[in-house]
């Protein structure tokens, strides 16, 4: 009898790889001791800030990522120079997430090196295969936010 193989479990396992490899890639210190995640953050809020402003709630809700988690993550950003939260005159209450050009200068790195990773995951799926997964995932993402 075959054994039912769960997508959960593989985008678990796949899930579980990406972050391994993207963890080893940028171990090197150039990267200065970065998660392949927290990369992702950084560039998630260089996109987004060219487009308009990034608060801490648009990188929780992105990243599928509690609060807390990203409370404690922003303030490592921080304390290494990397953002500057400043104020918005139509809220005290909000904070935007400005990359500093520190910040710029790693990502510019790091965006070549998260480049050469896709390309390595992509490498032999057709654009309709690619596109064929990423509407299956977006789809169970939204069975999973409901």
């Amino acid at each position: 009898m075959e054994e039912k193989r769960y997508i959960g479990y593989e985008i678990k396992s796949i899930s579980h790889l990406i972050r391994r490899k993207l963890d080893i890639a940028f171990s090197a210190p150039e990267y200065d001791g970065m998660t392949g995640v927290q990369h992702a953050i950084m560039g998630y809020i260089m996109r987004h800030a060219k487009q308009g402003e990034v608060f801490q709630r648009d990188i929780e809700k992105e990243f599928s990522l509690r609060r807390s988690t990203v409370t404690v993550m922003l303030q490592g950003f921080e304390q290494k120079g990397y953002i500057l939260r400043v104020p918005v005159s139509r809220d005290a209450r909000l904070k935007k997430i400005v990359l500093t050009e520190k910040a710029e200068q790693l990502q510019e790195r790091s965006w070549r090196e998260m480049e050469r990773f896709h390309q390595k995951l992509e490498e032999n799926l057709s654009e309709d295969e690619k596109e064929q997964l990423l509407n299956l995932l977006g789809k169970i993402k939204q069975n999973l936010i409901k």
